[in-house]
């Protein structure tokens, strides 16, 4: 794999006459990209509309419904050795000093995404192994276990064969790790009311993902060497949306990149029909709202896609928020990465496609 360094020049005039920024050259700004061929959080919901049209006013009558939990939680002491052999997984769990006499002292509850592994030992009931979200789906009817001197092995058989397992839960490591055959390169947008929310969840990713962070904020005041709330001041917001939307334009045509948007107002992503350049990539909404559950954020989200009244509503994946701690960015980043690639495993061939993304995903996140 080659990391090339590359180099973008962006222009845009402004519409005000009180300053003049005939262009901005970023030139002298390196972006490192690397090509390639292309613990707790709440319920997960997601609605993905069976079809869509290109016509933002469209209205949306079918989806088709699932759902999953983004709860991982694989017992802390767990001991175990795990591997993906194409159609199938194995889980190897220790049995040492536990004096298994017979296989009715085993219980394997293996349920789609879910799996309980306990054994029975002086009397009571041993947790080996629990997780409510394994990596993806198994096919529960085909799991076979047996003993292996002192290891329980158990074998699941994938749904889906082509889907790598880096670990049977998903966790924020293997969510990280996975992704990366999923999402084939392409690059995400974070958008929403709060630049803020955008930046630190965008740099959550980022690490993660080992992708290139890129901040529309820091390379607008870079060039106009000013803040955006005096640039507002002199100019205008929508001054500021169209240096944002000649900002993107630069760099759609980048690959492994989570950038942060401008939120409010003066983002390009506010404003519906600056978002040609968004669909060059996935778009995450991290959408603050005041409903109180997870079933009234999902409506809420479920209506934003219809009315399209807010041109946020354009984006892959809508992630609710009630309310807001920057200590909880990497937790926010993991429901978004989830939903992403439940998005993706709908349709693989999403990643590749040079359009609208016309799947909306809705997740509800409580602090």
């Amino acid at each position: 794999m080659a990391t090339i360094t590359t180099t973008a020049t962006l222009s845009f005039h402004s519409q005000n006459p009180i300053k003049t920024l005939p262009s901005f050259s970023l030139s002298n700004i390196p972006f490192s990209i690397s090509k390639t061929n292309f613990t707790s959080f709440t319920n997960l919901s997601l609605s993905i509309p069976a079809s869509k049209s290109n016509n933002a006013s469209s209205p949306l009558n079918r989806y088709s419904r699932f759902s999953c939990n983004c709860i991982s939680t694989a017992t802390p002491n767990t001991n175990y050795e795990f591997s993906d052999s194409s159609s199938e997984v194995e889980l190897r769990l220790s049995l040492v000093g536990l004096d298994i006499q017979s296989s009715r002292d085993i219980f394997v509850d293996a349920d789609g995404t879910s799996l309980v592994v306990q054994v029975q030992h002086s009397g009571s009931h041993i947790t080996l192994i629990e997780t409510n979200k394994m990596f993806e789906k198994i096919k529960p009817a085909e799991t076979i276990w047996f003993i292996d001197d002192d290891q329980l092995v158990i074998n699941m058989k994938k749904q889906d064969p082509d889907l790598k397992w880096p670990d049977i839960v998903e966790s924020w490591e293997s969510l990280t790790a996975g992704s990366m055959q999923l999402l084939k390169g392409a690059s995400i947008f974070l958008v929403g009311d709060s630049t803020e929310i955008n930046q630190k969840v965008a740099r959550e990713l980022a690490v993660g993902l080992g992708y290139t962070l890129l901040d529309t904020q820091e390379l607008l005041e870079t060039f106009a060497k000013q803040t955006i709330d005096s640039w507002v001041l002199a100019e205008g917001s929508d001054s500021v949306a169209e240096a944002e939307c000649a900002i993107l334009e630069s760099l759609s045509s980048h690959v492994r990149a989570v950038v942060s948007t401008l939120g409010g107002k003066q983002g390009a992503a506010g404003k519906a029909y600056k978002w040609q350049h968004l669909y060059a990539g996935f778009t995450v909404w991290l959408s603050q709202t005041e409903a109180l559950d997870e079933d009234s954020a999902k409506e809420e989200a479920r209506k934003n896609v219809k009315d399209r009244s807010v041109a946020y509503s354009n984006a892959d994946v809508v992630v609710k928020l009630q309310g807001w701690d920057s200590d909880h960015a990497k937790s926010v980043a993991q429901a978004s990465l989830s939903a992403l690639k439940q998005l993706i495993l709908s349709d693989k061939k999403l990643p590749g496609a040079r359009q609208p993304l016309f799947v909306t995903a809705a997740c509800f996140f409580h602090f």
